[in-house]
């Protein structure tokens, strides 16, 4: 950590409170009628400063896991949601700072608002993470790589071999 703030990077935390509902596959015929469970996160005044700073120096945000996306993307869902469906003024940071609450699933089709890229593991078929994943970088470009992880013998969930994705 201490290198990379020495390289520049500027590392800010989130908390999510991840629940079971996260790892519960997604049995649903249609994946809008999955029902994600509710999870608590806080963001503090520092990291939605620091999402501020970069947003408007035109820095990219990176993710370092699913649950950050998540906190992030539904700390600025519900930001939205609050103004009327419009986003923050520019100056404002798009994430708020405080804590809140989120059941945002999201999956192929949803509009990313704050994440540029995610370093993430590899994760289980039909799962909500593997969802966010495809939504993310694309659901050709996810497929790809997990064949290659599956040739390669890569090792898959929570302390597995791990991507870096950029936003499709």
């Amino acid at each position: 950590m201490a290198r990379l703030g020495e390289a520049g990077v500027e590392i800010a935390p989130v908390t999510l409170h991840v629940g079971i509902g996260t790892f519960k596959p997604v049995t649903a015929p249609l994946v809008h009628e999955h029902d994600m469970e509710r999870e608590r996160y806080a963001v503090p005044e520092a990291t939605a400063q620091a999402i501020r700073r970069a947003k408007a120096e035109g820095r990219r945000l990176v993710a370092v896991g699913t649950t950050v996306v998540r906190t992030l993307e539904g700390a600025a869902a519900a930001a939205a949601e609050e103004g009327g469906g419009e986003a923050p003024e520019a100056q404002e940071s798009p994430v708020p700072p405080g804590p809140g609450s989120t059941r945002l699933f999201i999956y192929p089709g949803f509009r990313f608002r704050v994440v540029d890229a995610l370093l993430t593991n590899f994760h289980l078929p039909r799962s909500t993470l593997l969802m966010l994943v495809s939504a993310f970088a694309g659901k050709e470009r996810v497929l790809a790589a997990y064949e290659e992880a599956v040739r390669e013998g890569y090792r898959f969930y929570s302390y597995g071999d791990a991507m870096l994705l950029e936003r499709r």
